[in-house]
């Protein structure tokens, strides 16, 4: 057996082949996909990708139109009985009536191994506030008490969508401090999300998805390596759209007074053509494309063929 086979047979995740369509519409179109456990992994995607699609197999609330999806080697739903997963999806509900501390406590109660509530509470940080009624809690507030009736089940698979959502900056590092704990337990993580920064700082890996099929996979260095190019920055006086349309080699810009970001399939040539056109140009910074400058050109509606 072979690495790549020895991955396959202790995956946390695997989709082979799967496929799901609407009608017409092929919402995941033959995808192969392979997590293991301990890795901490990023969903990407425009809207209308098919991530949406791909965590609903993954939690067996959709089945595969064809091709197979296994958890740990079993069927996604004999998975989440044994509480396995444990999801924080944006569309959960909170009863408006029960306090957070009665909320998680009777999630906790469902499962037959689940950890004990005051540590879910801990991890997530909403000690402060477990007597409050859900009704009375903040947009941020609801998804960290989401996050701790994900945990409560102490799953082995953490599958989190748009988790950030709603929280302010200290929230979301606060959320993010407590899933570090959490993922260096050696728990996987899946997590889709619009906060690019944040697939950047904390996956291991990045997937990128596009009209139900994976464009890309791999760590962000990898990933912004298939995207190509680099990014130039610069101050430039009187700056204007059509100047900066009009440079060679240039595939999307920025500009915003007089700062302007520029990204470009052959930086020397663009940078040569720049100073010629406005030789006032200063505080020029070259480094090489973001995660965000990869999402766009991986994702964009160029034929696939072009991203190999």
């Amino acid at each position: 057996m072979d690495n790549t086979e020895e991955i396959a047979a202790g995956a946390a995740v695997r989709l082979a082949g799967a496929r799901k369509a609407y009608g017409d519409v092929r919402a995941v179109d033959g995808i192969d996909l392979t997590i293991a456990p301990g890795e901490v992994v990023a969903l990407l995607g425009p809207n209308g990708a098919g991530k949406s699609t791909t965590v609903d197999l993954i939690l067996g609330l959709g089945r595969p139109d064809g091709g197979t999806v296994s958890v740990f080697g079993r069927e996604p739903a004999d998975a989440v009985r044994d509480g396995m997963i444990g999801a924080m999806l944006q569309s959960g509900t909170l009863l408006d009536d029960l306090t957070v501390r009665e909320t998680v406590g009777l999630v906790g109660k469902l499962h037959r191994r689940s950890m004990p509530l005051a540590e879910a509470l801990r991890r997530a940080g909403i000690e402060e506030i477990a007597d409050r009624r859900a009704a009375k809690l903040s947009g941020g507030q609801k998804q960290r008490v989401r996050f701790a009736v994900a945990l409560v089940a102490d799953p082995d698979l953490l599958v989190l969508d748009e988790p950030t959502a709603a929280m302010d900056v200290g929230a979301r590092r606060e959320f993010w401090k407590s899933m570090h704990a959490f993922t260096e337990t050696g728990r996987t993580v899946l997590f889709a999300t619009h906060y690019l920064e944040e697939a950047e700082e904390f996956a291991d890996r990045v997937v990128l998805m596009r009209s139900g099929r994976v464009v890309a996979d791999g760590s962000v260095a990898q990933v912004r390596a298939l995207a190509g190019g680099r990014t130039i920055r610069a101050v430039l006086p009187g700056a204007s759209e059509g100047m900066l349309t009009a440079l060679p080699a240039v595939t999307d810009f920025e500009l915003r007074g007089d700062r302007i970001s520029l990204s470009s399939t052959d930086s020397d040539t663009t940078l040569r053509a720049l100073l010629n056109a406005a030789p006032a140009a200063h505080d020029i910074e070259i480094g090489a494309v973001g995660l965000e400058g990869a999402f766009l050109s991986l994702t964009s509606d160029e034929p696939e063929e072009a991203l190999r």
